[in-house]
């Protein structure tokens, strides 16, 4: 059988706003909008000088149908080069991109195939002896399991299967197309090249089953390194290497305040422990959601200046490393331990605290939040907590900041 080489990439998703940056910093979004451009031009000249044989995206080239034609010229802009250079590109639809998604079109030049939706197709390259089959989404929402319906190997052939799916069960993502590693087995394919999940992971070995993971991570839930898989196939057997491209990071730091510490003493203990967080940069951009824990007494005070300590943390954080950008502050802070008092403002918080929000209001305020969400603009409220916490979240900050401002009365 040839020795050849692919590379399987998955979930672009151009065209992401990153809402919920945006909401907070616009020049901050607009970076990671970039880096996922700059992602996927890496990528294609990863293909180019590797000189692979194909290449494989397992869904989710866009985020969703397009304001204007920009993303797709950028992406007929990108596989033109592809083309140039004698590589073909198989596309599958995903959620994000299904044939009901799209609404825009551009003509992409005549090295891409895309896979069918209405049923599993097949593709093949004759002189290498490979075939591929796959089966795009034609909705947002798919929930029949694809992979059964496959078609059987071609006898002699090194078959890929390429499917957009959640397989048993991938949190926090939707359940789309599922099926089990033994569903895809039974097909008797030699290489699975998988989409939708945005955590790289090699699933099975025998046969080779694979999550490549996003480009680029889009939220504080989507960290660490990303990019795609070099596929390399000698004697029929497969094998992988990871290439990473991301052009922007997130990251989370928590730091335990001290019951007794004061302002300035915090501020510089936390830009001495931020050395390791930009250890983990690699000369990236990173957007950095900081958690402060603990019981201390500067609570009442942190809680009642929020703005200004944002502003203090994002200093820290840029005295560290002119790339580090507050995400969100995340304060998590209680009380120091103390007797009984009948003090106002004491007796207001333990009242406050003691208790969980009734549901009612739960429910008004997320009536509320879908309200103020779909009036943002450029699709800003479209993603989820698209004002950064959900209902019980918002309640509880507002909770703190009035027990603060009453403590301190």
């Amino acid at each position: 059988m040839t020795s050849f080489s692919f590379i399987h990439a998955a979930d672009l998703h151009l065209g992401s706003p990153f809402q919920g940056l945006a909401l907070k910093d616009a020049g901050v979004a607009e970076m990671f909008i970039e880096a996922s451009r700059k992602a996927f031009a890496a990528l294609v000249d990863q293909a180019l000088e590797r000189k692979v044989d194909f290449f494989i995206v397992a869904g989710d080239v866009y985020d969703g149908d397009w304001k204007d034609n920009k993303i797709g010229l950028f992406f007929n802009r990108e596989v033109a080069r592809l083309e140039r250079g004698g590589i073909p590109v198989f596309l599958l639809k995903g959620n994000h991109d299904a044939e009901s998604v799209i609404t825009r079109t551009i003509t992409l030049p005549a090295n891409v195939s895309d896979f069918p939706v209405a049923k599993p197709g097949t593709f093949k390259i004759p002189h290498l002896k490979v075939a591929l089959h796959g089966q795009g989404f034609a909705e947002r929402s798919a929930t029949d399991n694809l992979a059964l319906s496959y078609p059987q190997p071609e006898p002699g052939w090194f078959n890929i299967g390429v499917l957009h799916t959640s397989l048993t069960g991938r949190e926090p993502h939707a359940s789309y197309a599922p099926c089990s590693v033994e569903d895809l087995r039974s097909r008797g394919y030699d290489y699975w090249a998988l989409g939708h999940v945005h955590d790289f992971e090699i699933v099975a070995q025998d046969p080779l089953i694979v999550f490549p993971g996003n480009l680029q991570g889009r939220s504080i839930r989507e960290q660490g390194a990303k990019g795609a898989v070099l596929i390399t196939v000698e004697d029929g057997r497969a094998s992988h290497e990871r290439i990473i491209v991301d052009g922007a990071r997130f990251a989370e730091y928590a730091l335990a305040v001290e019951p007794e510490e004061n302002l300035p003493g915090l501020l510089r203990r936390l830009e001495a422990s931020l050395d390791e967080v930009a250890e983990r940069m690699e000369g990236r951009p990173l957007a950095l959601r900081v958690r402060l824990t603990g019981r201390t007494a500067l609570r009442g005070e942190l809680l009642s200046r929020v703005q200004d300590l944002r502003d203090e943390v994002q200093a820290a954080c840029h005295r560290c490393h002119q790339d580090i950008w507050l995400e969100k502050l995340d304060l998590r802070l209680e009380p120091p331990l103390a007797p009984e008092s009948s003090e106002p403002g004491l007796a207001l918080e333990g009242l406050l605290s003691a208790s969980e929000f009734p549901e009612e209001l739960l429910a008004e305020a997320e009536a509320r939040l879908a309200e103020i969400s779909a009036r943002l603009p450029g699709g800003l409220g479209a993603g989820e907590l698209a004002l950064g916490a959900d209902a019980r979240g918002l309640l509880s900050e507002a909770r703190d900041l009035l027990l603060a401002r009453a403590v301190r009365t």
